[in-house]
């Protein structure tokens, strides 16, 4: 039983882990892994960023077929759900925008996160996940499909006598994302974000002057086209859908605003803020010039794309439609980031995979992969996401908002905050509710006819 040797008692002491050094083993690893996800990697993000990302992540095709909503919806439905769905959507946002710091120290840079301090740890994940990846994924395959039939449109166009069919459109427009989804994070995206508001804004534009110079047509009408009542409530029922679902851009707007550096004395919200609003202004200028300009001129015999029914010049709907294919280049990007995010942060912190490349480039491209797949399998996947979209878009954008707002402020009972939200809620539900009704109904005409991969 002879003493310690000194040597043995110092080694001991060494080898002693204190809670504090375990404690600061375990930031130090959760830093290295917060700097290598896509949402938390990059915070010096400037306001014009955002007001670009959510441009894009906001104005959709979709624009284009708001002249058709119209023609379903009639002048006083139409005019009013325009422009209360413009108004609830940015106050909902402005709701996002304020509660991303309002735990001091805290920043909430997910909207998962956001719902887990709302409903609790793991109702939070359960409410808000779900819905924000039929989003997300739901609109990256649209945008697939989208793109492979802009393309198609281009190609119809200038080489008229030769057919290909729309599956090899919708592969080369998935060849680019094998390219682009490998940019790390939302600020190595902004160069292109930036080209897809643009070109948002500009096809908008195109759509409605090229309208305005066609003039209103002779046999132009205005009243509702089906021939039976209850063709009608179902059009009014899709068309609600597609102006609702026109601002979706909430599902990423809290992963945006994650980009924003910030300190005490000047939160990320002050910039975050004034890119929305300039945004915004954007969006009101693609959307309502487009609605009522294309409807005015061609009452209820517009097409579903305003596109078509402008016919020629034929240069310039081959110009309009490539900015579509940029614009969803852009949007496709935006939406897929916070997916990314999700599915890298799973595997690196709850399957302990090590942050590396090569788990980047496998999960990304996959993800692209199996959008591509579905995307040429059902390419009218715009009815299945005007069925699957009400049930997650307008809880996203138009009610869940108000909801954790009720639940973290808890405002007095009748007082204008607790009137506002509750006004959102009972409208966000009808909307839930009524429009997939429409949805299914394309879907059921659509697939009668339908042949895989004809």
């Amino acid at each position: 039983m002879g003493a310690e040797s000194p040597h043995k008692k110092l080694e001991d002491n060494n080898n002693t882990l204190t809670p504090s050094t375990v404690d600061e083993d375990i930031l130090k690893k959760q830093k290295e892994i917060d700097d290598w996800l896509p949402i938390t990697s990059s915070r010096n993000a400037k306001w014009w960023y955002a007001a670009f990302h959510n441009v894009t992540a906001m104005v959709g095709a979709g624009v284009l077929s708001l002249p058709s909503a119209m023609s379903h919806l009639g002048w006083g439905p139409g005019v009013v759900i325009l422009v209360l769905s413009w108004l609830i959507t940015l106050y909902t946002l402005w709701q996002m925008v304020e509660m991303h710091e309002m735990v001091p120290g805290k920043r909430f840079d997910r909207y998962h996160e956001l719902g887990q301090h709302a409903f609790g740890e793991k109702l939070g994940l359960y409410i808000v996940v779900p819905q924000q990846l039929i989003c997300e994924v739901g609109v990256d395959i649209v945008y697939m499909v989208t793109g492979g039939k802009s393309l198609e449109k281009i190609h119809s166009l200038v080489a008229p006598h030769k057919h290909i069919k729309t599956t090899y459109f919708i592969m080369i427009f998935a060849s680019v994302h094998f390219i682009l989804a490998h940019l790390p994070n939302f600020n190595s995206i902004s160069g292109v974000s930036l080209a897809a508001a643009v070109m948002s804004l500009t096809y908008s534009t195109i759509a409605w002057t090229a309208s305005v110079h066609k003039g209103v047509q002779s046999d132009v009408e205005y009243g509702y086209k089906a021939s039976t009542a209850t063709g009608t409530v179902f059009n009014f029922l899709t068309a609600l859908g597609d102006v609702a679902f026109a601002y979706a851009g909430h599902n990423v707007v809290l992963e945006i605003q994650a980009t924003i550096p910030s300190t005490p004395e000047k939160p990320s919200k002050g910039p975050m803020w004034r890119g929305v609003v300039i945004a915004y202004i954007v969006v009101a200028l693609c959307y309502f010039p487009v609605a009522l300009i294309g409807y005015y001129m061609f009452g209820n015999n517009v097409e579903e794309n305003i596109l078509i029914s402008l016919e020629k010049p034929t240069w310039l709907i081959v110009a309009a439609n490539m900015f579509v294919v940029i614009h969803v280049i852009g949007s496709y990007q935006l939406y897929a980031m916070p997916v990314f995010d999700m599915i890298e942060t799973v595997l690196v912190k709850k399957m302990h995979f090590r942050p590396t490349r090569t788990l980047r480039f496998i999960v990304r491209n996959f993800y692209v992969a199996a959008t591509m797949f579905v995307a040429i399998t059902f390419p009218f996947f715009g009815g299945l996401l005007g069925f699957f979209g009400g049930f997650a878009f307008a809880p996203t954008t138009y009610f869940l908002p108000c909801i954790m707002w009720l639940a973290i402020y808890k405002p007095k009972k009748f007082s204008l905050s607790w009137c506002t939200n509750w006004i959102c809620i009972i409208l966000g539900f009808l909307l839930m509710t009524l429009s997939p009704i429409g949805g299914l109904r394309n879907i059921i005409i659509n697939a009668k006819d339908y042949h895989f991969y004809s």
